[in-house]
């Protein structure tokens, strides 16, 4: 995919986390418009990075300050200020709290600081959706072990447990982004390792249902807090399959959902893209919030644009102060995003587990997709994606090897 030339002179957009499949779908999409976008990543050797989106790449540590001192150095290179466009929670909350330096460079949406940090935080979350009736599961704030001995009195089991932020200490420790616990002895266990990579954790009950029962809401909310678009999906399958990503999820239809995202964020005073996760409970039908993402793009936002609502470009249009496009009413086609690799994996774990027949799979990945890496007409991130895990299972074939000969 080579971008196309900007002659209109409309602002850059700078996608800060290029190194992850959001942001290389993101780099994607403003490429496609004829917007020159510019990469910022930790690992420009990364297979999201071959992509020939972006007219070029920066180098930085986005968890860290250096991302902050790398965005300064490159913002006056730009003719107009550019869009800054955060693809990751942590980089969301570096460029938030440095947002006034920033804010000479680059255009960003975003709220005030304190709605960031109050969203992003599980645990901040867990208390300002209490104090505005949002419905969520039952939940306990644990920072110790005996707040667990008490909470495992007082929560019903099956149980997750969350971290307060997924910092870099919890994502060098596991890959989970939330543990499950059957019982008071496993979370006695979970809490004790997992208060060391993280400094509070949420456990909340677990709500009853498949996965199907899971949705999502992405949107774009003005200074005004109004949503200028929205768009709602349904997880199909996602992996890991408890706590996992949505591996392939389908447009749909679903007011009760969007109306409650809607509310979510006008009750924070939101500015931004913004994204919530509800599951319908099985046994009482009500919709529970699982977690909202803000501040940055999701996976949906891909499918979003591939259905005909521009989220994104509606992002910038507003922050470039351009006309909004006309394409921003969701006209629901059952068009499904899908990651290959991770589905892979949640349909081989799914037909074990005998909840999948494999004609069912075959039946849930038919039809128009849009796919989360491959594109052919930038292919190479696919191929690369590929190559790296062959070389992984080399390399474990390598030291099961080396294991049994010693």
């Amino acid at each position: 995919m080579k971008p196309k030339a900007n002659h209109d002179q409309r602002p850059a957009v700078v996608v800060v986390g290029l190194d992850c499949i959001t942001g290389l779908q993101t780099a994607r999409v403003f490429a496609r418009r004829g917007v020159q976008v510019v990469g910022v990543a930790s690992d420009p050797k990364h297979f999201c990075c071959r992509t020939r989106a972006c007219s070029r790449v920066i180098s930085a540590d986005i968890n860290g300050p250096e991302l902050i001192e790398r965005l300064m150095e490159t913002g006056p290179s730009f003719a107009r200020k550019p869009v800054l466009v955060p693809c990751t929670d942590n980089s969301v909350l570096q460029i938030s709290k440095d947002r006034g330096a920033l804010s000479a460079f680059y255009r960003m949406a975003l709220p005030v600081a304190g709605t960031i940090e109050r969203l992003i935080d599980k645990v901040q979350f867990s208390h300002f959706a209490e104090e505005n009736g949002l419905p969520t599961p039952r939940s306990a704030t644990l920072t110790s072990l005996e707040e667990a001995g008490q909470a495992a009195t007082q929560i019903n089991f099956p149980a997750v447990l969350k971290p307060d932020l997924k910092t870099v200490r919890w994502v060098h420790q596991t890959k989970e982004k939330a543990v499950v616990v059957n019982s008071a002895e496993e979370l006695i266990r979970a809490v004790k390792q997992c208060l060391c990579w993280c400094d509070a954790l949420l456990l909340q009950e677990w709500i009853p249902g498949p996965i199907e029962n899971h949705y999502t809401c992405d949107a774009y909310f003005d200074a005004q807090s109004q949503p200028l678009v929205t768009y709602t999906s349904q997880k199909l399958r996602q992996w890991p399959p408890m706590t996992g990503v949505g591996s392939i999820s389908a447009d749909c239809d679903n007011p009760a959902v969007r109306q409650q995202a809607i509310r979510l964020f006008q009750a924070a005073g939101y500015h931004g893209l913004a994204y919530v996760e509800m599951k319908r409970h099985e046994l009482t039908g009500e919709y529970l919030i699982v977690e909202p993402n803000v501040g940055r793009p999701t996976g949906r936002s891909a499918c979003a644009e591939a259905t005909g609502v521009e989220m994104l470009y509606t992002m910038y249009c507003d922050l470039a102060g351009l006309p909004l496009p006309a394409a921003r009413q969701q006209k629901f086609t059952g068009k499904t995003w899908i990651y290959w690799k991770r589905d892979l994996h949640a349909a081989w774990w799914g037909m074990r587990a005998g909840d999948l027949t494999f004609s069912g799979w075959v039946r849930s990945i038919r039809g128009c997709k849009t796919c989360a890496v491959f594109c052919w007409r930038d292919p190479v991130p696919f191929f690369a994606d590929w190559l790296r895990i062959g070389k992984q299972i080399k390399t474990a074939a390598g030291k099961r090897g080396a294991m049994s000969g010693s």
